[in-house]
């Protein structure tokens, strides 16, 4: 069992019992800072009450919205994250004052290096001189949680020092305590829809809010991070310095790159743009639809492109965690998406708590069909998704829909990772790089789950639909990243096992249907995957995707045959030289 911490500078996780506890008796201090709190959010309201009164409200949004962004800004760490938290909920925030809290940043003035050095001093046990060779005298980045410095071990290697702001946990324990504190009677007088208390989803809060500011957390998801993107030509992670690392100082290895803000740099070491948003938009996928693991906060300043054309990814404070069901729920979400089954779609929807299971559905289906038609009707290089964002929205305020804690992260991951997008390429497109990623997972996934949602895919009301077959191949192929051989291999795999005995009987109906031979079928699908496959590779594809005894028997048949058709154009060859196969075609042709 943990020892009971003494203090709150000595809590190590997140306790709302210990902090009431702690705060109970410390009355001035937490009047002082519930005054310093409330007056200014107090004024906020007023103003937003007084626009109402007058009917200023549409007129002066823009104005308010920037406000409050500032105010959160002021209020200091606490409030900072508490802006970065409601700009990933549409279900709670009106769109416009979302626009303006997705532009929050973390940026507040540094503290003095003697504190940190202090610091630095007092978590790793040894003079600063004995610790570095050499270390910046002022940080080279400060956040609202702390800051970074640049600094040579004795041994040689550069690092980044990471240094936690003093009296950072109890400046967010006593925010937290009046957060909840707050939560409590305020709940019942605010139109929320969260899907749980108010006060569940402050404790929620206040434990991602812990985990980040552990710093042996920290490494240790860089490290998991790092395993997942382990041999990946396109990502580089740093390595940890556990050496010099405690909860309160992260020494990392110094990442020498450009920061993707600085498209002149970029530019000027030869790096393609438009590659280094692929590089970061599939690598969010992966993190998504394979890992599960995610970096939840790509901004500019923890991104960097190197000078090999790697991207680098820095401060894994705040991460998390999809489960499998999430991400197969994900994938059949997108599936349905596509099919435009808006009823299956709000029973993923519910599967993965945006809804509730007793959601009126008639009323529903309709908005749904009106706001996703636009998206689905877009094309693939105008479809934006922020904008698609701002349309879902407007519908998730008005509706009951509300946001999971795992899936505002997600939101906040994919906005900012097309934010940072955007301003590197202003032409580029998520969905561009994202189609032929996800179409290539559906073909080339062999995980049971998968292959069901590629068969709901390729077939509907029994029917084998084989022009989704041909545009899943040319939005796979798309990127030229995928191999279509392992592919075919992988399916003829299937298509002969046991499992796939219903699929054979609706292609062999497929290609019957109507009492006559589809052929053309057939040929449109040649055609799309001839230039990529020869017939030398399928046959050998082929033969790998049969049972073990089975190919055995025909590759040892066709060996033997391959044999004595050798041994005969030998003997035509001593006869007469043997032309190639052009050049032979192109004479008989001149014969004729």
């Amino acid at each position: 069992m943990p020892a009971q911490p003494q203090s709150i500078a000595s809590l190590e996780t997140y306790d709302p019992q210990f902090i009431s506890r702690y705060y109970r008796w410390r009355l001035p201090q937490v009047i002082r800072r519930f005054l310093a709190i409330f007056w200014p959010l107090f004024w906020f309201v007023l103003c937003l009450r007084w626009d109402q009164l007058w009917g200023h409200t549409d007129r002066n949004i823009g104005q308010r919205s920037v406000q409050l962004r500032k105010l959160l800004t002021q209020l200091g760490p606490t409030f900072i994250k508490v802006g970065q938290a409601l700009s990933t909920r549409p279900d709670l925030v009106r769109k416009d004052f979302l626009e303006e809290l997705t532009q929050l940043q973390d940026q507040l003035p540094g503290f003095p290096s003697s504190q940190a050095y202090a610091r630095i001093e007092s978590e790793l046990g040894r003079p600063i001189a004995e610790l570095y060779a050499q270390i910046s005298p002022e940080p080279v980045a400060a956040a609202s949680l702390g800051q970074v410095y640049k600094a040579q071990l004795h041994s040689g290697e550069w690092v980044a020092v990471k240094v936690q702001r003093p009296h950072l946990r109890e400046c967010l324990s006593l925010d937290l305590y009046l957060i909840r504190w707050a939560s409590t009677w305020l709940a019942p007088w605010l139109p929320l829809n969260l899907g749980n208390t108010l006060t569940a989803v402050v404790d929620e809060f206040g434990r991602k809010l812990y985990e980040e500011i552990d710093y042996l957390n920290e490494g240790r998801n860089c490290e998991r991070f790092a395993a997942y993107f382990r041999g990946d030509p396109d990502v580089y992670v740093p390595r940890i310095f556990w050496a010099y690392s405690t909860r309160r100082v992260l020494t990392l290895e110094w990442i020498d790159g450009i920061k993707l803000t600085d498209v002149e740099r970029i530019q000027a070491a030869g790096l393609e743009v438009k590659q280094l948003v692929r590089i970061g938009v599939v690598s969010a996928l992966k993190q998504l639809l394979e890992y599960g693991f995610f970096h939840a906060d790509p901004h500019p300043g923890n991104l960097f492109a190197l000078v090999d054309g790697r991207m680098a990814y820095i401060d894994f404070g705040m991460m998390d965690q999809l489960t499998q069901e999430m991400k197969e729920y994900l994938v059949d979400a997108l599936v349905h998406l596509v099919d435009r089954d808006y009823n299956a779609l709000i029973d993923d929807f519910i599967h993965l708590d945006f809804l509730q299971p007793n959601v009126n559905r008639q009323e529903l289906i309709p908005a749904l069909e009106t706001v996703l038609a636009d998206v689905l009707t877009q094309e693939v290089g105008n479809f934006n998704f922020k904008t698609a964002t701002d349309q879902f929205s407007d519908l998730m305020y008005r509706y009951p829909f509300q946001v999971p804690p795992h899936f505002a992260l997600v939101i906040r991951s994919l906005v900012t990772q097309e934010g940072v997008a955007l301003s590197l390429y202003p032409q580029f497109r998520i969905v561009g790089v994202a189609y032929p990623y996800v179409a290539k997972r559906l073909l080339t996934d062999e995980s049971p789950r998968i292959r069901e949602r590629l068969l709901q895919v390729l077939i509907k009301d029994g029917k084998f639909r084989w022009n989704r077959l041909e545009n899943l191949i040319q939005i796979a192929r798309s990127d030229g990243q995928l191999d279509l051989v392992p592919t075919a291999q992988m399916g003829l795999r299937y298509l002969m096992s046991e499992e796939a005995r219903n699929l054979r009987r609706q292609l062999v109906l497929s290609l019957t249907e109507d009492d006559r031979i589809h052929v053309e079928e057939l040929q449109r699908l040649w055609h799309l995957l001839s230039s990529d496959i020869s017939p030398t590779r399928l046959w050998q594809a082929t033969m790998a995707s049969l049972p073990n005894p089975f190919a055995t028997d025909l590759q040892d048949t066709f060996a033997e045959l391959g044999e004595q058709v050798q041994a005969h154009l030998e003997q035509l060859s001593r006869w007469r030289p043997l032309q190639p196969w052009p050049d032979l075609l192109a004479g008989m042709g001149q014969q004729r």
